[in-house]
């Protein structure tokens, strides 16, 4: 995917207290622009956000250190897909299990024109 960060939206974004992601394609644009700081001698740096324009290849498993996203809103993505493998590396798989296990029950819709949920990055997560 192609994704770009202006230097103003990277200052807005590194001195926000927290940082909404709406969207799996602005999570993963926001975590390739905190990687770019990563190799810098201080590694505080990798919790800041980088101009890019670039394209990004990232992908986003169980075990994933999360940099710059606080709170991500997406919608209910398959089960089995590479989504609902980066939801559940930020959220935490049983926390997703049990919010599928809710949507399906109540009969949220799922897919790109179905329900949104609002994740927090799930403490301790990496």
């Amino acid at each position: 995917e192609w994704c770009c960060i202006t230097p103003a939206q990277a200052d807005i974004i590194n001195n926000a207290k927290r940082v909404i992601a709406v969207g799996t394609t602005s999570m993963r644009t926001l975590e390739s622009a905190a990687m770019d700081n990563c190799n810098l001698p201080e590694s505080a740096r990798c919790k800041r956000v980088s101009p890019i324009c670039r394209s990004t290849d990232i992908f986003i498993t169980p075990g994933y250190k999360f940099r710059a996203v606080d709170v991500l809103l997406t919608n209910f993505h398959l089960p089995k897909s590479t989504l609902f493998m980066l939801v559940s590396a930020f959220a935490g798989l049983d926390e997703m299990k049990n919010a599928y296990a809710h949507a399906v029950a109540e009969k949220y819709r799922f897919f790109s024109y179905g329900d949104c949920c609002l994740l927090f990055k799930k403490d301790g997560a990496q």
